[in-house]
């Protein structure tokens, strides 16, 4: 058993006291910058693994340079705060962590973003499975679109922008799917709800680029290198129409909290033979590994957390 402890007003503080008024700015407006970071249990290291935790806070930096968000610390900072809420929480099980640094000001009529306080906490939960990555699981196309970089920052986790992927994705599970797959304003493929999206076409794996309003995952940076160092393969960044995913041989998704994920079925059509495919089960055996410490390749990916 862990305790449920928090970063809050620059000071670690029980979770149940960490608490924003009524009148906060990001509660109104969603002017938030989030990470979702993984920390997974080894016991034979009786260590938190933490992945890529510094790839994370730089993604969350250049996050709240586009929100004018201005805070007291710099990524070696964010990382210490971390590793020490880690080592206070004492959690002996896969932890999910999710700093959010916001616009703290409790002023809901000012939407010029310069002139309000920021303020950054952090948090630490037992996490399971988000997914069943065991199995292959059934998507549909939502209606929702994905938002274009030129109306919000796409690129980043800004609060503000979930919205729609949580719109998609109660579609999706209210009409019988696991997950939803986003489409942009002109229908090319983007994204999921919260995860990078790769199809397989024989042996090539194929990704939709930067420039199709996709977040740029950190797991999605992993598979580039898995496939390039492990299979020699490298993967192609285009746009995807699509018509093009329904006869792919193999799709997966990919995310921190997803991990990889294989899909079986989209729009109730079948993607391969329904099950894991070949390619996605191999990089599924290595991202697994790396992501617990257990792969020497990819140490570099991993702080570990004595606790």
């Amino acid at each position: 058993m862990g305790k449920s402890l928090a970063f809050f007003k620059g000071e670690i503080i029980p979770l149940e006291d960490a608490k924003v008024g009524i009148m906060t700015h990001a509660l109104h407006y969603g002017t938030g910058v989030f990470e979702g970071i993984r920390g997974n249990w080894n016991e034979d290291k009786d260590a938190i693994v933490v992945f890529r935790l510094r790839e994370h806070y730089d993604r969350m930096i250049r996050g709240c340079k586009i929100l004018n968000i201005e805070l007291p610390y710099n990524v070696d900072d964010l990382i210490d705060i971390t590793t020490e809420l880690i080592e206070k929480c004492g959690y002996k099980e896969d932890i999910y962590i999710r700093p959010l640094a916001y616009k703290s000001e409790e002023k809901v009529a000012n939407l010029k973003l310069h002139e309000l306080a920021s303020d950054f906490t952090l948090m630490i939960v037992p996490f399971g499975n988000y997914i069943d990555n065991e199995k292959s699981i059934k998507c549909q196309t939502s209606s929702w679109r994905r938002p274009d970089d030129s109306m919000m920052p796409t690129g980043v986790k800004l609060s503000g922008l979930y919205t729609t992927s949580i719109l998609a994705k109660t579609e999706a599970i209210m009409a019988g799917f696991d997950e939803a797959i986003l489409l942009n304003h002109d229908g090319s493929v983007s994204e999921g709800s919260g995860e990078n999206l790769f199809m397989v076409i024989g042996n090539e794996i194929i990704t939709p680029a930067e420039t199709e309003n996709c977040l740029l995952g950190i797991t999605r940076d992993c598979v580039f290198e898995i496939a390039k160092n492990e299979m020699n393969i490298d993967v192609s960044s285009r746009k995807i129409h699509r018509s093009e995913i329904y006869l792919a041989d193999e799709i997966f998704l990919t995310g921190t909290a997803a991990h990889i994920t294989s899909v079986g079925s989209l729009d109730n059509r079948k993607i391969g033979n329904n099950e894991v495919g070949p390619l996605t089960k191999e990089l599924q055996s290595i991202y697994f590994k790396a992501v617990r410490g257990n792969n020497n390749k990819y140490q570099k990916w991993c702080t570990e957390v004595k606790v």
